[in-house]
């Protein structure tokens, strides 16, 4: 069973914010960052996801700029794991390896530096907010592009109805999120 479908993250769900038609007319935008605002309710949210984890069975984080930062950086600390950046190109000091790939609303690309992932090393991925799956599964080719076994990912919003954890799923990945949204 999805921790995001139980009641007990209720009040976790009521922390996030939504805002009416950003970035485009339609969209209901959910914004964590009045989760992060709240101390307790912040603390809660890492508490609960690294609860879902079992240490043992990865050896870094993985975090998507720039608010998977923010999860990334917490689990790594609770879990006491290592935390790799997955970046916007062009901010990378060192040689870096990249993917491009498609979003609802345009292209992307995403980085990492070279030699930051050995073969073998399991890697959890976590952003806030998983919508279509496009950057994460760009995220996950990455990854495994240099060799890391990427099994598992943790969010801390899904939005069921616009399929990416379902396209997680269906590429092998275990995917959960502390709550959900329904619609777009």
């Amino acid at each position: 069973m999805s921790i995001a479908t139980t009641t007990a993250n209720a009040d976790l769900a009521a922390l996030i914010r939504t805002i009416p038609d950003y970035p485009k007319p339609g969209i209901q935008f959910r914004d964590v960052s009045t989760l992060l605002l709240d101390g307790p309710g912040f603390r809660a949210a890492i508490d609960r996801l690294a609860a879902t984890i079992d240490p043992d069975q990865i050896d870094l984080i993985a975090g998507i700029e720039a608010r998977g930062f923010i999860v990334a950086a917490a689990l790594s600390y609770a879990l006491t794991k290592g935390k790799l950046i997955l970046r916007k190109p062009g901010k990378l000091p060192g040689a870096s390896v990249g993917i491009d790939y498609q979003l609802e609303y345009g292209s992307d690309r995403l980085e990492l530096h070279i030699g930051a992932v050995q073969p073998g090393q399991r890697i959890l991925l976590v952003d806030d907010l998983i919508a279509t799956g496009g950057t994460a599964l760009a995220a996950i080719d990455l990854l495994r592009g240099q060799g890391a076994v990427v099994e598992q990912a943790r969010f801390l919003v899904d939005l069921p109805d616009l399929g990416g954890a379902a396209r997680l799923r269906a590429a092998g990945i275990a995917c959960d999120a502390l709550t959900c949204f329904a619609g777009d």
